[in-house]
């Protein structure tokens, strides 16, 4: 599964553009609220960094999956959520602070959590070699399309406010056009090997995307967190940050079975966001 224009170019692009309508959206005040009240990150942050490989090792398990696709599962559950999360999270009425500070630092912390827990599954399942994570590369990749951008958004909105309240419904409106664009390309981009994939890795995958958000959001309300941030952590839990995966996976460790549970999950996401972008617009409301 080779890397295309579409995941080199115009995905990164795209996303930063979307990740400047969101800053333009955004305050100082809003970060501030998060470490004022952490309970939130340390939810999502164990979510993602603890839970969600636990779950993605038990569901192989119970799946029977071996060898690189298994791999291919656990390069997935170890991914940190990206730049698709924050879309999401904004489009489902979450709570968007959050949802950029548990990407930003679980991007940083899975620095460490990637190479430990892969290397752990490569051995466990029996697949040889080994994968270090680029630092440098990562870091900026990921600040790239989503601090930086959104950084320029705040910057604007606390020079203009005017200008960004009048941007903010273009900039919505371009926001689902783009969504919608790279929900089509996602597929087309896989339409040959489609159903094998599916029936390959499709359920596990599923499952891993489901489980992880309803875990996020259940949790979320067990501890009493506003619908907002319930919305928000569910999203982070179950999102991952499908084009890192893929580096990894293809790049990385040059396995191009190992990338196939990642865009399958890829595909499968867009459908289930869909459903958590309507319920959280009706939770909100």
């Amino acid at each position: 599964m080779e890397e295309s224009i579409l995941t080199t170019v115009f995905l990164p692009l795209a996303l930063a553009f979307i990740m400047l309508g969101m800053g333009l959206t955004l305050s100082i005040a809003d970060f501030r609220r998060i470490l004022i009240a952490p309970k939130a990150i340390l939810l999502g942050l164990t979510a993602q960094l603890v839970l969600l490989p636990v779950v993605g090792f038990a569901l192989v398990s119970l799946f029977g999956l071996t060898g690189a696709l298994a791999v291919g599962v656990m390069i997935l559950a170890a991914c940190p959520g990206g730049p698709t999360s924050n879309l999401v999270s904004h489009l489902a009425k979450g709570d968007l602070a959050l949802s950029i500070s548990l990407t930003a630092i679980s991007s940083v912390a899975t620095i460490v959590t990637i190479p430990l827990i892969v290397n752990t599954s490569i051995y466990f399942f029996g697949e040889e070699g080994s994968v270090t994570l680029p630092v440098l590369q990562t870091i900026v990749q990921i600040m790239g399309v989503t601090l930086i951008p959104v950084s320029i958004g705040m910057f604007i909105r606390s020079r203009n406010p005017e200008l960004s309240e009048k941007a903010e419904k273009p900039f919505k409106i371009a926001s689902a056009v783009f969504f919608v664009a790279i929900i089509l390309a996602a597929i087309l981009k896989e339409r040959e090997n489609l159903i094998e994939f599916l029936i390959l890795t499709g359920p596990v995958t599923l499952s891993l995307n489901i489980i992880t958000m309803l875990m996020g959001y259940f949790l979320a309300r067990w501890l009493m967190l506003p619908v907002q941030q319930r919305i928000s952590i569910s999203i982070e839990s179950g999102i991952q940050n499908g084009t890192l995966g893929i580096m990894i996976a293809a790049t990385l460790l040059q396995n191009s079975v190992m990338t196939i549970p990642v865009a399958i999950y890829s595909l499968l996401m867009f459908i289930t966001v869909t459903v958590v972008i309507y319920l959280g617009n009706r939770l909100v409301k």
